[in-house]
This record gives C-alpha cells, structure tokens and sequence, in this order.
C-alpha cells in the first residue's frame, strides 16, 4: 500500500541528505532515506513511499538504476532526480524514461519543496481520474448515458421501470442533454430490444416530405415516387419509432400521427387504406408543448396521446457533479490509448462553467482541448476561450457594476492587487487564486505596473 504522505530520500552524501530530511520533515511530511541505491530499493519495496528522491551519481547502483528498477516495480510511482550541472543531460534522459522532474544541486529549500509539492499534486490528480475511471466502470449499465447526481439517478430508475411497460413516453428537456441516448436506454431494456429502433427528427424533415417519411408511399402517388416506399412506422415494426422534436411536427399532420398511435394502424400517401403496425412510440422536445398547446401549435389530445409517461432530463448546470464524470467518459473515448489528466483548477473551471448547450456542448469542448492540448496534463489555458471567459459561479454577484459602467481594465488590475494582497504578493499563489498561469500574471503586473512596496 502506498503511504500518500511519505517521501524515500536516496543519497551517498550524508550531509546532503540530512538536509533534505530534516526541510521536508519541517514541511509535514514523512521521510525515509537510505545512503544507496541498493539500500534505497529495500526501503521502497517494504514502505512504499508515494515519492522517491534519488542522486543520480552514486555507488553501487546509479539513480537511474533505480529509478528503472522502481519504474518495473510501479509505473506510477514519482521519482525525482537531483544532479549536478554536469549531469542535466542525464536527468533529462531520465524524465525520459519515466522520472518526473529533476533538480540541480545546488538548490533552495523553497525550489526542493516546489517540485515535492509539483509532484504530489500529481499524484493526486491520479488518484481522482483513477477513481472517475472506477466510477465510470459502474455506468456500464448504461451504454453511454453517465452521472452520479441524484438529478440523473431518478432518470436512470425511471427508465427502468419504464422500459418493461408498452407505455410511449415522451422526454422533455433543452437540447443536448441526451433525450435519444435515453429513448435507445428504454428500448434496449425493453421487450423489443432484438427489433428496431427507428429515430425521425421531425424538424430536420421539410413538411411535404414528413407525411411520407412517416406513413410511407405508393409509387406514383406523388410527383418523385417513382416506386413504392415504406415509412418508418412499418420499418420500425416490432420495435420502436422514436420521434425527435415532436413539437415541431405541422399541425395539419397531427392527426395522421395521433390516429396512427391511437388505432397501431397507418395510411402511406396514395394508399386509400390502412395497414397495421406494432410499433412502440418514445417522443421528445424541447419545446414546452403545454404553451405550445395553448398557441394553437400543437393538439391537446396529441400530447396526451404522448405523454403516457413524461420524462424530463435536467440541463447539466443543475447536476454539475457530473461533470468530472462525463469529462472522463469524453477524454477516454477521444483518446482511448492514452492517459490525460485534468488540473485541479481546469476541472473547477468546467464545472463552473454555465453550459448552455449541454452534455453536446461538453462533449465538443473536450474533443477541441484534446486536439489543442499542450501536454499530458490538461490545464486551464488548454480549455476553450468561451470556457475561460465566462466568470465562475463564486463570482456571480461580487461585482457591483455602477449605472455609468467601470473600465474593465481597472477591474482587472484590482482583481490582481487583491489576489497579490491576499497572498503575501507570492507570484504562485496569487496566479493560483485567480486561476490562472504564473506568466499570464507576471504579464498582467507589468502591463499595470505593480510592485511591491518596500
């Protein structure tokens, strides 16, 4: 079992070593050490530390022995590499190989406890993917549908005890937040799940094409049939026949749909008479159909027809602990060999993000930072700028804009000052706290010219 808090030490000179024992010790954490590389792997193998610091010039066993030995033993252990100048090269073969960082004698206590604190970071951003990885391994159940919120659980044991039933139902909610994805999770834990599953979006299908795209056609029965064609009533036959943005269906054929659903029977265009269909409906909009009935756009007794059993998705900003979730469920699929993490600081920003398209809009937006990326780590400068732009939801309502306006600049440079003020005029800390790079704010301090006072 790894100890989260632990770092091993690994160097010949004793001096050295104890004083990289006793900063680290003063910093909190638990310090093992050895005086070789040979003695250094004994101590991993029996405590298994979460770090490991090791010279890279030693007897016996080089740094980079080790550090290939524990790399063998456990691919996701840190190791850190101390060299001399002369040396660099060697370490930067090493990062190569697996190492995480490296620091060149002679450093500081603050430069040492920078790169400890870098690289347990690290390993906690690897702990929380790994437990999204396990969380999303129970979703399973689920095909592609994901989400831990109880917003979405309801969902999930609604479409449950929905499926078994013949009932139609019909899925509310505002665009892109999975209403096929839920539509295709009832039809496969239906009794029809070995027959189709047709999906018609309504708005996407002009009006003089609608008729007979649902109800088929004769040939001959209109200009362009040049042969008999069956509608996706008989195709979705034994199955079922989901219907996308129903509320945007004309209402002079509204009639046609609700004989269809009331008497299982259709008329293709031209045929003069009926035939039946054993077809299960599952309906969706994402308009308010109630006002829509009350504007005379679509018919009373249609929606009753149809909403048997209503079910509505929430929009993501109201189950936003989701989203580290589908995030994951996103980053896996775009790239599925190789392993990205998020930052602590990009993952807030996603989830504080308003996302008004929905779990469509997340999904293109992770697609985009995977292909625009910088590193392995995906960090706050990689996510899309409308992302960035929008202000978190700890802000909403800090700011007091006066009737005459603020010049958005002398906002901005007080938002700096406080953070610097806040921070002891610390250049990491005061980046951190306003979610942003360390060079972004150096950038930002000369453009306005602050200093600290002496």
């Amino acid at each position: 079992m790894t100890h989260k808090n632990t770092i091993l030490v690994i160097d010949d000179d004793s001096s050295l070593r104890r004083v990289i024992e006793y900063v680290l010790e003063q910093a909190g954490y638990q310090v093992l050490t050895a005086e070789d590389g040979a003695k250094g792997l004994e101590v991993y193998q029996a405590e298994r530390p979460a770090m490991v610091i090791t010279d890279i010039q030693m007897p016996g066993l080089s740094g980079y022995e080790v550090l290939q030995e524990i790399k063998r033993r456990d691919a996701d252990c840190l190791v850190v590499m101390i060299t001399a100048f002369g040396t660099v090269e060697q370490a930067v073969t090493a990062m190569k190989d697996g190492a995480f960082d490296y620091i060149t004698k002679p450093f500081g206590n603050d430069e040492l406890l920078l790169v400890v604190k870098r690289a347990l970071s690290f390993r906690n951003l690897q702990a929380e993917n790994q437990q999204l990885r396990q969380r999303l391994d129970t979703q399973t159940d689920f095909e592609h549908l994901v989400g831990i919120s109880d917003a979405m659980q309801k969902v999930f044991d609604m479409v449950n005890r929905v499926a078994p039933s013949e009932a139609t139902v019909l899925i509310g909610g505002e665009s892109g937040t999975g209403k096929e994805l839920i539509a295709r999770a009832i039809h496969i834990r239906s009794e029809r799940a070995d027959s189709p599953f047709i999906p018609v979006n309504c708005a996407a299908i002009p009006r003089e094409l609608l008729e007979s795209e649902l109800f088929g056609h004769l040939k001959g029965s209109f200009t362009g049939a040049v042969k008999d064609r069956k509608g996706k009533f008989e195709l979705a036959d034994g199955g079922t026949l989901f219907l996308d943005e129903v509320g945007e269906m004309p209402i002079d054929l509204q009639p046609k749909l609700l004989r269809a659903l009331q008497e299982m029977e259709i008329e293709p265009v031209g045929a003069g008479q009926t035939r039946k269909v054993d077809v299960r409906v599952i309906a969706a909009s994402n308009r308010n159909l109630e006002t829509a009935i009350d504007n005379s756009l679509f018919r009373e007794d249609l929606y009753y027809r149809l909403a048997v059993i209503p079910l509505v998705l929430p929009p993501l900003r109201d189950r936003k602990d989701d989203i580290p979730l589908l995030a994951r469920h996103f980053l896996d699929r775009f790239l599925p060999d190789k392993r990205l993490e998020f930052s602590d600081q990009a993952m807030k920003k996603l989830q504080a993000y308003g996302w008004p398209g929905n779990v469509r809009e997340l999904e293109n937006a992770i697609e985009q930072t995977v292909i625009l990326r910088h590193g392995d780590t995906i960090d706050l400068n990689d996510l899309p700028d409308k992302v960035l732009r929008q202000p978190t939801d700890q802000l909403c309502g800090v700011v007091n804009l006066p009737p005459g306006g603020y010049p958005l600049a002398a906002l901005e440079k007080e938002a700096i000052i406080q953070a610097l003020e806040r921070s002891n005029w610390n250049q990491t800390k005061a980046a951190e706290l306003l979610h942003t790079p360390r060079h972004t704010l150096i950038y930002r301090m000369e453009k306005y010219q602050l200093k600290k006072s002496e």
